[in-house]
């Protein structure tokens, strides 16, 4: 029933345009088109919106307190923030799929009543990040290129966007490493074709691989990305990207670790498969699984080192490399000067001074399954 209502409008309004005068053709067709976007705009947000419901637990009493809403959807729990009695809240309405969705942010009250907000940021992207920091806040959106926004939040009735940086590639997960630099662990990514984007009728970009990106956001109107470091090839994957219990980070020891599969093309069957142009869609073959150790400064991003506890990959009759499911580390922390990372198999101790093997213990593990393919 909506899209035939939106059918009838559409031709009634070309109908009437068709019976300007030329002078008047171009003055209205601009003036509709504004009006058809500015209505569409509110139509997202009355059909997708998110409640928040507010509730009072005192040891045993759990008590209803109040409720409010706003437009669009939450990508996790790092879109919401309580602060100084208010609830903040980022959030991406619309069509993303068809270029019409639109990032916003929203501030409530204690009583889950509207305060302020920022809303149409980023047409046509949807929010893959978001960290609030006290008076700031940080959100990365993402289709062809990725904004980070720095919004100034001090105000809780008159939020303001101070500045934003256009990279390539986006951040998933956005790590504080303090008042005025963050870190961003997402994929580096390739603008499509010309061709391609004719072919969707879409403007977007091929994921690369894993990026981990410093930024340094001391000056909020002019954000920068003071250095990167990008994990292997497309196909490249970490659990980072989904699960921020992954991320090992300190900044006292200048210490990031994440797990990494990494893919790396083999050049050589890629060029005969392509005929020497490898396309920006390519994928590259699984060669490495463990944790990427990164040694980290207010001014330096460098990989210290890698650990693994596969001793090496195999492969199947098919042709595909695989390594033991067991194997993959989930999970690093730290003691002293000790790092260890787990798997499902094993828990490996590595000094954190050079990252040489100090010793590992072996875990009882099902063989039922043995081993995840790629």
């Amino acid at each position: 029933q909506h899209y035939e209502k939106q059918r009838a409008i559409g031709e009634l309004i070309q109908e009437y345009l068709e019976g300007l005068p030329p002078g008047k053709l171009d003055e209205k067709s601009k003036e509709f088109s504004e009006l058809n976007e500015n209505f569409y705009k509110e139509i997202a947000k009355e059909r997708d919106k998110t409640m928040i419901n507010k509730i009072s637990i005192d040891k045993l009493k759990i008590e209803f307190e109040s409720s409010g809403e706003v437009p669009g959807h939450v990508l996790n729990q790092f879109s919401m923030d309580e602060y100084k009695g208010n609830f903040r809240i980022a959030t991406t309405s619309g069509d993303f799929w068809r270029g019409e969705s639109l990032n916003n942010l929203y501030i409530l009250n204690k009583n889950l009543k509207m305060l302020g907000k920022v809303e149409g940021l980023a047409k046509g992207e949807k929010i893959y990040s978001a960290r609030f920091m006290g008076e700031k806040a940080y959100i990365v959106t993402f289709k062809k290129v990725d904004p980070l926004f720095v919004i100034d939040v001090s105000n809780p009735e008159d939020p303001k966007v101070l500045g934003y940086l256009k990279i390539t590639g986006y951040s998933d997960y956005l790590q504080p490493f303090d008042e005025n630099h963050v870190i961003g662990i997402g994929k580096e990514a390739i603008d499509a074709s010309e061709e391609q984007v004719e072919q969707r009728n879409l403007e977007f970009a091929w994921y690369q691989g894993v990026k981990v990106s410093l930024f340094d956001v001391s000056d909020f109107e002019n954000p920068k990305e003071i250095d990167k470091v990008v994990v292997g090839d497309r196909g490249t994957d970490s659990d980072a990207l989904r699960d921020h219990k992954a991320v090992l980070f300190d900044k006292e020891k200048n210490l990031l670790v994440i797990p990494i599969t990494l893919a790396e093309f083999n050049e050589t069957k890629l060029n005969q498969q392509y005929n020497g142009n490898i396309p920006s869609w390519a994928y590259g073959g699984i060669v490495w699984e463990g944790a990427y150790v990164f040694e980290i400064t207010e001014n330096n991003l460098d990989v210290k080192g890698k650990i693994t506890h596969n001793e090496a990959r195999a492969v199947t009759e098919y042709g595909y490399s695989y390594f033991p499911y067991e194997n993959k580390i989930y999970r690093s922390l730290y003691m002293d000067n000790v790092l260890y990372t787990v798997s499902n198999k094993m828990i490996k101790a590595n000094s954190l001074s050079d990252l040489g093997e100090l010793n590992k213990v072996k875990l009882p593990f099902s063989e039922e399954r043995n081993y995840i393919a790629y």
